[in-house]
């Protein structure tokens, strides 16, 4: 199983030890939590950055404690060997990332794009670079951008975000009227 440290995603991460046949709980730290029960190899990684290749003998999900997965790793069969997992991430390869409908992105992939504005008669002009993607709980996420006169949110909406090309690191946008003086 391939994958850097850096060419890896966390999709939980082991909050207590369950049971006494060396189980452990996680907080689900993905949109696809189904996805956790059909994994059958992953990375752990201890909060000091220790690595080790784990396979899944099982994997569920409990509705306790707000939602966790529940896994058991081969060669952890009690308290004992369980304790120690207790605060690491489990991750898989960005390779194994679930595949996203036409049009959606993940923030990862948003953020440190370039920024274009559109304009009729000229070549796009840079704004800046994407820093993070707030959602605020309106319609639409904003994009954080930094520019060289401050911070600059933009809905991250289809007729403002008219290109998002993420594997070219770009995205242009054509902004309506008064949205800069929203920013300031």
């Amino acid at each position: 199983m391939a994958g850097p440290r850096g060419e890896r995603l966390t999709l939980a991460r082991i909050v207590r030890v369950r049971g006494v046949k060396g189980e452990v709980a996680a907080e689900i730290l993905t949109d696809f939590p189904q996805r956790l029960t059909k994994l059958h190899e992953v990375w752990l990684v201890t909060p000091a950055g220790a690595e080790s290749q784990a396979r899944v003998r099982k994997c569920w999900l409990a509705t306790s404690h707000g939602g966790q997965a529940i896994f058991h790793f081969e060669g952890c069969d009690s308290i004992d060997q369980a304790r120690p997992l207790v605060g690491c991430e489990v991750q898989v390869p960005l390779s194994q990332r679930t595949k996203l409908p036409r049009g959606k992105h993940y923030v990862g992939d948003l953020v440190g794009c370039e920024v274009f504005e559109r304009h009729p008669s000229a070549a796009p002009e840079l704004l800046g670079s994407v820093s993070d993607v707030d959602f605020t709980g309106g319609t639409a996420p904003l994009l954080v951008v930094n520019t060289p006169s401050g911070e600059l949110l933009i809905p991250f909406a289809a007729d403002i975000c008219v290109l998002v090309d993420p594997p070219a690191r770009r995205i242009e946008v054509v902004l309506p009227e008064g949205l800069r003086d929203l920013n300031r």
